[in-house]
């Protein structure tokens, strides 16, 4: 946690970016269990590693091109159904915020939206469940509205767009290397986030110290590296 990320200006960060999985809610392992398990029930074995190369970060589009390719085998509009079923069943029994968000956000007194690789009904369904909704009331893109996933910076210029805020002056707070490179192809400001149950053991990672990426493992770290982000007075929601 030494690097500093020198892009990062307190005075010129009008909007925060956050990803939905991996960020707001500690879903990762969660997605990781449903789809390899379903996977097997097709006869491909993925790696640990291979979902973290490939699959986190990244739309359902993207997964389906990148299996098509490896494994010649085709996802098909009923195992998405299925997949998406069977992961808000666990989404309700055992989804949660991170660590420390509520307090975080309740903080936070500058302009904040959601940019997600996920699908409308997940992400809806997700905010749901960690009592989020309201916070973010329609603040709240996906991939759908946009031609490119991550790691593409469509989505990220695109929330950029939608709130009104010059791409410069925003600050994206992603998991995954596919949203960290989305974001500084957009010419964005980003910090990652390392404290869900997928990464918070990892460490940093070379790409990230290779990219100047400041890397937090507890949200309280966030207004400790960006002290003008926070409010002494809780934001309501």
């Amino acid at each position: 946690m030494s690097q500093i990320n020198t892009s990062l200006s307190q005075s010129s960060i009008e909007l925060v970016i956050f990803d939905c999985d991996g960020v707001l809610i500690d879903s990762e392992i969660l997605s990781k269990r449903v789809l390899l398990a379903m996977f097997e029930d097709l006869g491909v074995s993925i790696s640990d590693s291979y979902f973290d190369t490939y699959f986190l970060g990244q739309s359902f589009k993207s997964v389906t091109e990148r299996v098509l390719i490896d494994y010649s085998v085709h996802l098909t509009e009923q195992f998405r159904a299925s997949y998406l079923k069977a992961l808000l069943q666990v989404f309700a029994e055992e989804l949660m915020p991170t660590d420390g968000l509520k307090e975080m956000l309740s903080k936070l007194h500058i302009n904040s939206c959601v940019a997600t690789s996920s699908s409308p009904q997940r992400v809806k369904f997700a905010l749901e469940t960690i009592g989020l909704t309201d916070f973010f009331g329609d603040r709240v893109i996906t991939s759908s509205e946009v031609k490119n996933g991550k790691p593409a910076p469509d989505i990220f210029l695109h929330a950029a767009s939608k709130l009104g805020v010059e791409p410069k002056n925003c600050l994206v707070i992603e998991d995954s290397q596919a949203g960290i490179q989305g974001a500084i192809a957009a010419n964005m400001k980003v910090i990652k986030y390392a404290g869900a149950s997928h990464l918070k053991h990892k460490g940093l990672l070379e790409a990230d110290i290779a990219n100047n990426v400041k890397t937090i493992f507890e949200w309280q770290q966030l207004f400790e590296l960006l002290p003008s982000l926070s409010s002494s007075k809780p934001m309501a929601s």
